[in-house]
């Protein structure tokens, strides 16, 4: 029978009379907030009548073990007016009288910060999907999440992550959580349950639990490059998953960390001494793509000096995005043979398709026509959900053509009927990825992410009006084959002037626009104010050329060593790069030689000499576009409908 403990017994940390007293300071500090954090937990859960999941003395996983009850359903959920009835309430009068709120925002104060029961949390947007351990073991999935914790402690025992070891008074013990998470297709179905158990990284100390911290991530014109390049040359393809990915690099001997042990396994005087990098420590991440990279590295793959997650070999190509690798080769046996070999080195992979779905990227091809498009089908049905616009009408465009999205400081205040931050979040990974006719509406709204007002509300929702009415469309790749890269700069000289207030210094901040295309199809784009004010629209146009030169001219070299990789060898003889530009004093100047410049420019021309450099010597096109054509500006400003349509079907398909 499954045991519990009593309130005073499931205590982690040790008393204060036999604590010793020459720990560091920070640790004292730390230990005298959790110790406070730790005894009023302790007072809500003898107050509540809630008891803690363990298992037997004997086993840290026992066999009979099973969930916790849920919490009755008929019980009554706290009110308003019972909690301002309560005791509580003369301490919240008196805290929110101190902080400046005055009577009748009390009741303002409590719906928005106090007491979150009986309002759905601010930042509740993916809350169902990410419950804590108290919401998963009360949920309808309260079975599922449960056997994923269980199963969780399994793969840990068996990874040898652990050894479970008596508490001592000079340990420098940091808490655990659990993580739970639904994870989905990208339709929204529900793909399975995934729990994992995390240290409290939060708590560590720098230069005592850990040094260094940083690893990359892929690019993700690295995995449009080739995206593209399947489609051309017919390559197979494969994703790999690593399971529980941080746990296979080791802690070095001479690191000691301790971690309170997992809510619903805990033992009396018990803590983890950790042998593998758990999850949450600040140093897993470079952990493990430290020891990914050597296992690669074995097996013959060399790591790109471009991309530090591109790793290139003989046959194969792979790409990691920290336990998701992707795979490309011109045989299936190929890629088998790299896989096989990882396993034989520990490498816990785990096949699961073809890269048919990449980070929540569906990416569906067409046999018939050889085309690849990449949606997001599920994070949209979210969005809309989120918003509450599931029987709302849709929009033709993401944002009203010719009026900016301004600071609206005498505007109504936001009605905070959605989670304005989380939304915006959903809507710069869609833009991001998938979706880049968005992208400029996006970022005018994520401008105001910490002070909405009721205007960027509507602007949000608009957008999501028109994912809504083009929710089942994506980014079409129809590569052509002569691999061009080809980049459209464009900018909007002091585009909110006479729109924003004239006291505010972004007023008169241009905004800069570019997307470049590989073959044809789209591989980066970004919309964002300058940071410079620029005085004229020459100079705008200058510093959004100069800003995506900065992303063009590494995106040609990852382009040649990637297609030396597959057999198609470009070089600078036989690979074209052209900018298009549709300023005619702008073009004048970059295609002046170095030092030269205008005589409008000498205020600024010394900035430029590097990318008008690199234009000469890399023999990079110059070409003047049309203003019609020119598909940077669907990033810099709003358009009308017809002209977002035409650019929004050259840039995208459709």
């Amino acid at each position: 029978e499954r045991m519990r403990l009593a309130p005073y017994q499931f205590a982690l940390s040790l008393s204060r009379l036999n604590r010793k007293s020459y720990a560091p300071p920070r640790v004292k500090d730390c230990r005298k907030a959790h110790e406070w954090s730790h005894n009023q937990r302790l007072q809500s859960l003898h107050r509540y009548g809630v008891s803690t999941l363990t298992s037997g003395e004997d086993s840290f996983l026992g066999t009979n073990m099973v969930p916790p009850p849920r919490e009755d359903q008929n019980a009554k959920t706290p009110d308003l007016i019972d909690v301002l009835n309560s005791p509580l309430a003369r301490y919240i009068s008196f805290a929110a009288n101190e902080c400046g709120y005055g009577e009748p925002e009390i009741k303002d104060l409590l719906v928005n910060t106090v007491h979150p029961l009986f309002l759905k949390a601010k930042a509740a947007a993916s809350k169902h999907d990410n419950p804590t351990w108290w919401q998963a073991m009360a949920s309808e999935h309260a079975d599922e999440f449960w056997e994923a914790a269980k199963t969780e402690i399994r793969t840990l025992e068996e990874m040898d992550a652990w050894e479970v070891v008596d508490r001592t008074d000079d340990m420098n013990v940091i808490g655990g959580t659990w993580a739970f998470k639904i994870k989905r297709f990208p339709d929204g179905l529900i793909k399975k349950f995934k729990a994992r158990f995390c240290a409290r990284g939060d708590q560590q100390l720098q230069g005592v639990d850990f040094f260094e911290t940083y690893a990359p991530v892929v690019q993700w014109s690295t995995v449009r490059m080739m995206l593209i390049l399947e489609i051309l040359l017919k390559l197979k393809s494969k994703q790999g998953d690593i399971t529980a990915a941080f746990l296979h690099a080791d802690i070095p001997e001479d690191e000691n960390v301790y971690v309170d042990m997992p809510k619903g396994f805990e033992q009396k005087g018990k803590v983890l001494k950790l042998k593998k990098t758990l999850y949450g420590l600040r140093q897993s991440p470079r952990a493990f793509w430290q020891y990914l990279t050597e296992k690669l590295e074995a097996n013959g793959m060399k790591q790109s000096e471009l991309d530090p997650c591109l790793f290139i070999g003989e046959k194969v190509i792979c790409i990691v995005y920290v336990d998701d690798l992707l795979f490309w080769a011109r045989d299936d046996s190929d890629i088998n043979d790299l896989a096989f070999g990882l396993r034989d080195l520990g490498v816990d992979l785990e096949e699961e398709h073809d890269a048919a779905g990449f980070l929540g990227v569906s990416l569906i091809p067409d046999p018939v026509t050889n085309k690849l498009e990449m949606r997001q089908d599920g994070l949209i049905e979210r969005c809309i959900e989120a918003v509450g616009l599931d029987n709302a009408t849709t929009r033709d465009t993401p944002c009203r053509p010719g009026i900016p999205l301004t600071r609206d400081d005498e505007g109504e205040p936001a009605l905070g009927d959605f989670n304005y931050a989380s939304v915006v979040g959903m809507l710069m990974y869609l833009a991001g990825h998938t979706r880049p006719d968005i992208a400029y509406a996006v970022n005018c709204c994520a401008r105001y992410m910490f002070n909405p007002k009721r205007s960027h509300e509507e602007a949000v929702k608009r957008i999501v009006r028109y994912l809504k009415a083009t929710k089942d469309r994506g980014m079409i790749f129809d590569p052509t084959e002569d691999f061009a890269l080809n980049c459209y700069p464009d900018a909007d000289f002091a585009g909110m002037y006479g729109h924003e207030r004239p006291d505010d210094p972004a007023c008169v901040k241009s905004r800069t626009g570019y997307v470049i295309t590989f073959a044809g199809c789209p591989v980066v784009w970004q919309s964002k104010l300058q940071t410079e004010t620029a005085l004229s629209t020459m100079e705008s146009e200058i510093v959004a050329l100069s800003h995506s030169c900065r992303v063009l001219l590494p995106l040609i070299d990852i382009a040649k060593q990637l297609t030396k990789a597959v057999g198609k060898d470009l070089n600078e003889t036989n690979m074209q790069v052209s900018i298009h530009e549709d300023n005619a004093g702008a073009l004048i100047l970059a295609k002046t030689l170095p030092p030269g410049f205008t005589p409008r420019s000498k205020h600024y021309a010394v900035k430029t000499i590097w990318f008008r450099e690199q234009i000469v010597r890399r023999g990079i096109k110059l070409c003047k576009i049309d203003t019609k054509e020119q598909l940077g500006d669907l990033f810099t400003k709003g358009l009308p409908l017809a002209t977002f349509v035409y650019l929004r079907g050259q840039l995208m398909g459709w």
